[in-house]
C-alpha cells in the first residue's frame, strides 16, 4: 500500500467513526463518552486530511487554499488508485 493510500485510508476510517458516532449522538446528545470519542476522531481526521492535502492535493473541492490555481483538477482524484493517474 502506498503512502497516499495509507493516508486516504486513515481519513476514511475517521470519517466512518465520525458518521457512526453522529448517528448515536442523534439519540444520545448528552453522552459524555460519545462526545469525547467524536472529538478525538474529529481531531484525528483533521490531522490526517491536512497531511494528505499537503502531500497529495485536496480531498474535496472545499479544500481550496486561496492560491492562483484550482488544484482540484490535478490528478489523481482522491478515490483513484495510484496507477489510474
Amino acid at each position: 500500500m502506498t503512502e497516499r493510500e495509507v493516508l486516504l485510508k486513515r481519513v476514511q476510517v475517521c470519517d466512518f467513526a465520525l458518521n457512526d458516532t453522529a448517528l448515536f449522538l442523534d439519540t444520545h446528545p448528552e453522552d459524555a463518552a460519545a462526545l469525547a470519542y467524536y472529538k478525538k476522531y474529529l481531531e484525528m481526521r483533521a490531522a490526517a486530511a491536512s497531511e494528505f492535502e499537503s502531500r497529495f492535493g485536496p480531498l474535496t473541492k472545499g479544500a481550496y487554499d486561496g492560491g492562483p490555481r484550482w488544484k482540484w483538477v490535478d490528478g489523481p482524484w482522491p478515490w483513484q488508485m495510484e496507477e489510474e493517474k
